[in-house]
């Protein structure tokens, strides 16, 4: 994890190590790319600002074309994304390309496991209360 700098800035810590594998085939006249990640990252909740561990599982298949015919490609196919085909293609900076596309927007705890949040909520007032005994005076 460390050596995904772009993902520092995201996780909770560096520490881990995510695993890969990247095959290339040949369907027709397509070259392709088939890119599998697997582990976990630490991520920060967004509600309570915990750290949990939040488990990537991540497979794409890449067809790989040539920088003129990128312009080219018909966006109603979304099977297959397109890169662009290099001979020094940078295989680090592609897994963490795919992890940070598969990376929540917003990390949370899955509903309900915020426990110092659902602690919080249960130790407050309930607004309304206060409003019904607003109402109750004014009768």
């Amino acid at each position: 994890m460390a050596a995904l700098s772009r993902l520092s800035g995201i996780l909770a810590d560096s520490d881990g190590m995510l695993v890969y594998v990247v095959r290339g085939s040949q369907e027709e006249r397509d070259s392709l790319l088939e890119l599998e990640v697997h582990g976990v990252c630490r991520l920060r909740c967004q509600r309570c600002m915990e750290e949990f561990s939040y488990p990537v599982a991540i497979r794409s298949r890449l067809r790989l074309l040539e920088a003129s015919q990128l312009g080219e490609i018909d966006d109603a196919d979304d099977e297959v994304d397109c890169i662009e085909a290099s001979k020094q293609l940078d295989v680090l900076t592609l897994i963490e390309d795919e992890v940070l596309l598969g990376l929540p927007f917003a990390p949370k705890h899955p509903d309900g496991s915020c426990v110092a949040v659902s602690e919080g909520l249960q130790r407050s007032i309930n607004p309304f209360a206060a409003l019904a005994g607003l109402k109750k005076k004014q009768d």
